[in-house]
């Protein structure tokens, strides 16, 4: 019992020692063994498993992005929350480790590391508020210097990827007053380079990037780095120093794609800095050759393309352009989209064939990504061409069809029939051709034994899986029946068609007395006669009709000087648009507005803006024009007024407030600074009631016809014509 005793009293005793030694080691102690023990606690526990997941998370994340080496390539991996979904378990668990730091540890020196992880895992995860609030805390409370700024690198480069550029550069320039360590002035460089690329200052960045690489050990990543100083020398013109770079890449143990794309671009520069240079013998050869490439071939002929277009060889440019497009893999639709873009362009800006670049802009719209830099400008240049090419082609048709109809009679007949004729010739060519198809495809299935013979077989396909029997019914509908328009009801006897009625006489000869399809119609042919007749149909020959002809051309060129101006931003083609619309229709109802436009459109610096000014001051001195160019001529902070929402927003309240004289100066004031604005139609509204409050009721009904004229696709038109329809009959009834 005694041993017992003395046993229980042992137990006792240490016990109360364990009890005193972790009393004596608390978190919130300052005596050396408590701050040793957390220290060694924190560090080789919760710190040490937080940084491990902090590291494996980040490889992670730069192992999955995928470069665009067609764009600039960033200094630094952006913090995006999509990029880091796939390791958002490593994160997590890495703030729950710092956490623990921040918690039990208190008086370990590891509790700003920990808060700096935290900060960053927030940060990846797009937990903006937090991620800031916890470097911040760092910067605010933090013991040890170093920790302090490698918080604030941190900051800093999640500012530059919330484009927060000013507070980016308050938190440089108070990092370069700070002493620092090797590997935080490295952090920093970089940070501040990556700051000054994003920010379009190449020649700044690149400068850094230079006091920078004398820091960096042989990588992949040393390597990337000197591939965006290249880039960034390309951009400024520097094309020797860009090689320079383009070089070193190669170095300093790149990827196969990275050292393929330095290798490329170094070609690239060298035909450029030697205009002499032929494109095909500087190596792109050799590297199209090479079967490690075949999968980048597309690139290849991309930048040869480039190269084409840089030298003025257009049709050159073109061809290079249109084999990079046919090589494109499904996996590399990015590239692909490039390449419909530069042609495009090509057409566009080059060689004036806007139906092919609406058609490749239409192209790169689908299979470019959303998230790509380009595409709200591809998106707003596509829908710009959409509207152009209908309005070009308008005045191309009504241009051709006045030319025709000023012709004599017999000249007309004449070219009518010959347009038929080159119908017919193209015709006979497809049919000839689509027969020496299906008749190989035939003799070809015949011969493999793949399609049995429907003469000798009882296992009838069903006529919609076989392609050769879908052709051959094509081909037998048409010489039944002629070429038909797709719609319904089109075998009907009732209708009045001169088309029809020549189909209906090829009807009452006999299935194997028909004509061959081969055979060429005849002008003697009812069938041509229709033809004719229809096109002839479309030629405005009375007066009425040549007058309509006119109206519809007035109205596309004015249609075409508006997108030039506001769309596509081409002043000089709008000045051109704008005087072929007064050349040809001196009195067009459109005149005001192409004087005010003018005016707007040509340099302040140009002493023909006073010469439309002083047109439209004359000509139309109470137009609702004359009163813009006044209001924004003594309010010079009209022009000067940026957020369109803000400026609406306020002159609206202050039209609900019945201030209506002060609403219509503020609108007056605006409307020519959003003039081609998505809002400019709203402003008008808004103009369009005010008047009719303070400038009575014949200047309230011109400013409705001249929102109707000039606002024919205004979602807000119908409103507009109701309460016209309101006010009209409120008068009547007086």
């Amino acid at each position: 019992m005694t041993h017992t005793l003395t046993r229980s009293l042992n137990i006792l005793s240490i016990c109360f020692l364990l009890g005193g030694a972790i009393f004596g080691c608390s978190q919130y102690s300052s005596r050396p063994a408590a701050v040793n023990f957390h220290n060694v606690s924190s560090h080789y526990n919760a710190y040490f498993i937080a940084e491990q997941d902090m590291q494996e998370a980040e490889f992670t994340m730069r192992a999955s992005y995928k470069e665009d080496y067609n764009q600039l390539i960033p200094i630094l991996l952006p913090i995006d929350s999509i990029l880091a979904l796939p390791v958002k378990p490593q994160l997590l668990d890495a703030i729950k480790k710092a956490s623990i730091v921040a918690e039990k540890h208190q008086n370990s020196k590891w509790v700003d590391n920990s808060y700096v992880i935290l900060g960053k895992s927030r940060l990846y995860l797009g937990q903006w508020a937090d991620g800031l609030e916890a470097l911040r805390y760092v910067y605010a409370n933090g013991k040890d210097e170093s920790d302090k700024n490698q918080a604030l690198i941190v900051l800093m480069r999640a500012y530059i990827s919330r484009k927060d550029f000013s507070n980016a550069l308050g938190v440089a320039e108070y990092l370069s007053q700070q002493p620092l360590t090797k590997d935080a002035t490295k952090d920093f460089y970089l940070t501040k380079a990556y700051l000054h690329q994003q920010n379009g200052e190449y020649l700044t960045s690149v400068a850094i990037l230079e006091e920078t690489f004398p820091l960096l050990s042989k990588s992949i990543e040393t390597a990337r780095l000197h591939f965006a100083s290249a880039q960034m020398y390309d951009r400024l013109g520097q094309y020797a120093l860009a090689n320079k770079h383009y070089k070193s890449v190669t170095k300093n143990q790149p990827d196969y794609d990275l050292g393929f794309y330095s290798s490329m671009n170094s070609l690239q520069n060298q035909v450029i800095i030697d205009p002499k240079t032929d494109i095909s013998s500087v190596g792109f050869d050799r590297m199209l050759r090479d079967r490690k490439n075949n999968d980048l071939r597309d690139r290849i002929y991309f930048t040869m393309g480039l190269l084409a277009e840089h030298k003025k060889q257009l049709p050159e440019a073109v061809g290079y352009l249109q084999k990079s497009a046919s090589l494109a893999s499904g996996t590399n639709n990015v590239q692909k989209a490039y390449t419909y873009l530069q042609l495009a362009r090509i057409h566009y800006d080059a060689m004036e064939k806007y139906e092919l670049a609406k058609a490749y802009y239409d192209s790169a719209l689908i299979i470019l990504p959303k998230d790509a830099a380009e595409y709200r400008i591809v998106s707003d240049r596509k829908m710009a061409l959409d509207n152009f090419v209908a309005q070009q082609t308008i005045v191309k048709m009504e241009d051709s069809l006045q030319i025709l109809a000023k012709m004599n009679p017999k000249a007309l007949d004449d070219k009518i029939d010959a347009v038929i004729e080159q119908q017919e010739k193209q015709r006979l060519e497809e049919e000839k051709k689509r027969k020496e198809i299906i008749t190989n495809a035939m003799n070809q299935a015949n011969m493999n034994g793949s399609i049995p013979s429907l003469a000798n077989s009882n296992d009838r396909r069903w006529e919609l899986y076989d392609p050769a029997m879908i052709n051959q019914g094509k081909i037998e509908f048409r010489r039944i029946w002629g070429s038909r328009v797709l719609e319904d009801d089109w075998r009907r006897s009732s209708k009045q068609n001169k088309a029809l009625a020549a189909t209906n006489a090829l009807d009452t000869v006999s299935v194997g007395g028909a004509a061959p399809v081969e055979m060429a119609m005849t002008r003697e042919n009812p069938i041509w006669q229709a033809k004719h007749e229809a096109l002839k149909k479309n030629i405005p020959l009375t007066d009425s009709s040549f007058a309509s002809s006119q109206k519809r051309k007035e109205d596309a060129l004015y249609n075409l000087g508006k997108i030039y101006r506001f769309d596509l931003k081409e002043s000089d083609r709008a000045i051109a648009a704008f005087n072929r619309v007064l050349g040809e229709y001196p009195q067009t109802q459109y005149r005001e507005e192409i004087f005010y436009l003018m005016y707007l459109t040509l340099a302040e610096d140009d002493k023909n803006r006073d010469v439309w000014k002083g047109k439209l001051l004359s000509e139309f001195p109470n137009s609702t024009y004359a009163r813009l160019i006044n209001k924004s001529a003594s309010d010079g902070s009209a022009g000067d007024r940026n957020n369109p929402v803000k400026a609406y927003e306020s002159a609206y309240k202050l039209y609900a407030d019945g201030n209506y004289t002060k609403a219509l100066e503020d609108i007056e004031g605006d409307l020519p600074a959003y003039k081609g604005s998505m809002l400019e139609d709203k402003f008008a509204l808004l103009r369009v009631f005010l008047v009719g409050k303070v400038r009575g009721r014949e200047a309230y009904l011109q400013a409705i016809n001249e929102f109707v004229r000039l606002y024919p696709n205004s979602q807000y038109l119908p409103r507009l014509k109701e309460m016209q329809e309101l006010r009209e009959i409120s008068v009547g009834k007086r």
